[in-house]
């Protein structure tokens, strides 16, 4: 019996090594956020993929320099017609509660509208929250990927990840990838240890904060509403109320905006999903007034 317990014992202690071992090795390189150790032009499979943080891979073009072959197809002056027409009008901006997101929810392929519910608001955890502009599929994938990075760092440091530091996790991810064609401007905001906090990055890697932001082609007619009525004392009701009317005004004369309009608050204690509210039902309370 004691040669039997010992057996098992020794067991346990190679397969709890064997684990340590791999957590470990997988912690370094999800640390060192390396899209692959194989270099770009390297075949697996006919097919030539960069690895990013959480082990999903794509496939890449089997060139030498993918950003500039890629480059010659999504170009300006390119006569290969796959550059993307953006549309969308998404907004926030920080005050004395906090910070209120509001976002439209239509997609468009060109002149065609592809759907009126996308959901424009990434909820990356309990106290962040992204925003979409640009390509949806860009946006979705490396903001999900942000909140697989921003749990990472809470299992390591044992403490929530500031609203500033993420932002710059994502900001560093897209400089990575600068280049490869990516579309994407992204608001980050969020409540930490220093308060409200409101970030602007895109998929040149540009990295901002301000009081206020707009992204997206409504966004001109959006930041007409908001420079008249923005103040940082507004009470929680006037700073919706501003944020829905932004949207629906940019919905109005924007024809790649529209959809509903969906609003969330940002507070000490987290986001709050507000309302989701279609715009044509904010157009007739607006022909009442």
């Amino acid at each position: 019996k004691t040669q039997a317990r010992n057996f098992l014992l020794s067991i346990v202690k190679m397969a709890t090594a064997a684990i340590a071992q791999q957590f470990s090795s997988a912690s370094s390189s999800l640390a060192s956020f390396e899209p692959s150790s194989r270099r770009i032009g390297d075949r697996e499979d006919d097919d030539v993929k960069v690895r990013t943080a959480d082990g999903t891979r794509f496939a890449l073009p089997p060139v030498a320099d993918p950003a500039s072959f890629l480059g010659k197809v999504t170009g300006e002056d390119s006569n290969v017609k796959i550059q993307f027409l953006h549309g969308t009008t998404t907004l926030g901006f920080k005050f004395q509660h906090g910070v209120v997101i509001a976002v439209d929810s239509r997609a468009t392929a060109g002149s065609w509208i592809a759907s009126q519910t996308v959901k424009k608001v990434i909820e990356i955890n309990p106290y962040l929250l992204g925003t979409m502009a640009g390509g949806a599929a860009d946006c979705s994938f490396w903001e999900r990927n942000l909140a697989f990075q921003c749990r990472m760092f809470e299992l390591r440091n044992k403490e929530r990840i500031s609203v500033a530091a993420a932002s710059k996790k994502l900001a560093n991810t897209m400089n990575q990838y600068k280049g490869y064609g990516l579309s994407m401007g992204t608001m980050i905001c969020g409540w930490d240890k220093k308060g409200p906090g409101l970030y602007y990055v895109d998929s040149d890697g540009n990295r901002l904060t301000n009081h206020i932001f707009s992204v997206g082609s409504g966004s001109p007619y959006a930041y007409g509403v908001l420079d008249s009525g923005y103040k940082w004392d507004l009470s929680v009701e006037d700073a919706l109320d501003l944020g829905q009317r932004a949207i629906y005004h940019a919905t109005h004369r924007d024809a790649y905006s529209g959809g509903v309009v969906n609003l969330y608050l940002m507070k000490e204690t987290g986001w709050e999903k507000i309302s989701t509210t279609d715009t044509q039902e904010i157009h007739a309370r607006a022909k009442q007034q």
